[in-house]
This record gives C-alpha cells, structure tokens and sequence, in this order.
C-alpha cells in the first residue's frame, strides 16, 4: 500500500515558520519503523476513539507504520476495538523524533490471510511473536490490557494529520489532508 495521497497542506504556525513538509513526517516515519522492522524499535502512540454515547475513549497501543498505513492490533472485546466496530473514526497520536502528530482517520478491521501474514511477520521481526489464526492473530502474550487472544489487526486510512514541531530542525505546526 503506498503512502496517502497529499491533498492539502495547511500552515497552523502563528510565528511566521514555513509549513512543515509532509514528505519530512514521512521521512521520520519510515526511520523509525524501518523495512525491515528491527527489534526493539518503539514509538508512543495513543488510539482515541469515540464510545457509543459519544465520549472520547484513548489508549496506549502498539502500533507499527507499515506501507503508509498506521496498523492496530487490539482484543476484540476492549473498548477500543467495541468502539472502532460501532464507530471507525478515530486518531493516532504518535510522539517522533522532532514532531509530535496527531493521525486522524477511519480504522477498518483486516481480516484477508495474505495482509495478517504480511503485517504479522513485521510484528515478528520487530519482537512480537504474532501468529495467523482464523482473522486474528494470536502469540503467547500481549500487552496487559489486550484482552485474551484472538487479537483484531486494524489498518487506519488517514483523513488529515496534525503535526507540531518539538525541535528547532522542525519548529512549526501544519495541518495535511489527504484524498
């Protein structure tokens, strides 16, 4: 899958920096969830998402960017996958190397053998040891609050992004939609 199509580029900064370049996030995405993954690679990411009745519902998880698409392995009965079911939109925030960004998009349960055998051997290599079973993954452990195997893998489809810079290198703030 390739990396979502630019559609607009949004200049937030109130001191006069330029925009922050998308084609820069992607650099420091692809940096530090390399291809192939290396082990021990992690990055904060935190999954907001929307309950039935409206509140906003967050979560540490652990996601990986793979092919321009962030991926979310949850258990099926956490809130944050009950909520993804009853309602896809959601964000990733994901603290990088000199800019913090908020992903904002719809996260669509995958299910199709050849994408969990694909995403499964990223989580692998980077030290997870997923296996295929049925439309889910399974391993002989999870994070603490992944609920008991089988384990969702979600793909998000961005919508816009928010990124602020966190360093003089990236000083700014920009907003990026896409098609």
């Amino acid at each position: 899958m390739a990396n979502p199509e630019l559609k607009s580029t949004i200049n937030l900064n109130q001191y006069g920096d330029e925009a922050l370049p998308w084609d820069g996030v992607l650099d420091v995405l692809n940096a530090a969830f390399p291809d192939p993954p290396v082990p021990g690679n992690d990055t904060f990411t935190v999954l907001g998402t929307v309950t039935p009745d409206g509140r906003p519902h967050a979560a540490g998880v652990g996601s990986m960017w793979i092919d321009g698409s962030w991926w979310i392995v949850s258990g099926p009965r956490t809130k944050k996958s009950r909520n993804l079911e009853a309602n896809p939109a959601c964000t990733m925030t994901a603290r990088l190397p000199g800019i913090d960004v908020v992903f904002a998009g719809e996260a669509r349960r995958v299910t199709d053998a050849p994408t969990l055998k694909r995403i499964a051997a990223h989580y692998n290599a980077n030290g997870w040891p997923a296996e295929v079973e049925g439309e889910g993954f399974t391993a002989p452990y999870t994070a603490p609050s992944g609920g008991p195997p089988p384990w969702n893998l979600y793909r998000l489809d961005l919508r816009e992004a928010v990124g602020v810079g966190t360093s003089r290198e990236k000083d700014g703030a920009t907003r990026w939609t896409f098609a």
